[in-house]
C-alpha cells in the first residue's frame, strides 16, 4: 500500500528543487526529515510540507505505521511557465522565465 502527496504551482524552479529530491529519495522518513532540515535550499521547505502531508495521508487514511514508512518514489515534473517581460536598452525586451514545479512524494510501509 502507498500514500502520496502532490503540491503543483510551486514557484520554484524544477531543476533547483531535483536537486534536494535526489537527496531524500529511497530514505526512510524520519531520515529524509533530518535531511531536509539541515538543507539549505529553497525546495527543502517545499519538499518538507509535502513529505508531511505523504506522511500524515499515510497514517490517517491507510492507517499505516510512520516508523516503518520510507521514501519509495520522489520526483517533481515541470508546471506552467510565467513569462515576463524585462525592459532593457534601446527599446528592447529581453523575457524572464519564471518556472513552477509540481512536486510529488510517495511512500509505503518496509
Amino acid at each position: 500500500m502507498e500514500a502520496k502527496a502532490v503540491a503543483k504551482y510551486i514557484r520554484v524552479a524544477p531543476r533547483k528543487v531535483r536537486v534536494v529530491m535526489d537527496l531524500i529519495r529511497g530514505k526512510n522518513v524520519a531520515e529524509a526529515f533530518a535531511i531536509l532540515k539541515f538543507t539549505p535550499k529553497v525546495g527543502a521547505d517545499v519538499i518538507e510540507k509535502v513529505l508531511k502531508s505523504a506522511v500524515a495521508n499515510a497514517e490517517n487514511n491507510f492507517d499505516m505505521n510512520v516508523d516503518k514508512l520510507y521514501v519509495s518514489s520522489a520526483f517533481v515534473d515541470q508546471g506552467p511557465t510565467l513569462k515576463r517581460i524585462h525592459p532593457r536598452s534601446r527599446g528592447q525586451a529581453f523575457r524572464i522565465l519564471k518556472r513552477t514545479s509540481h512536486v510529488t512524494v510517495v511512500v509505503e510501509e518496509r
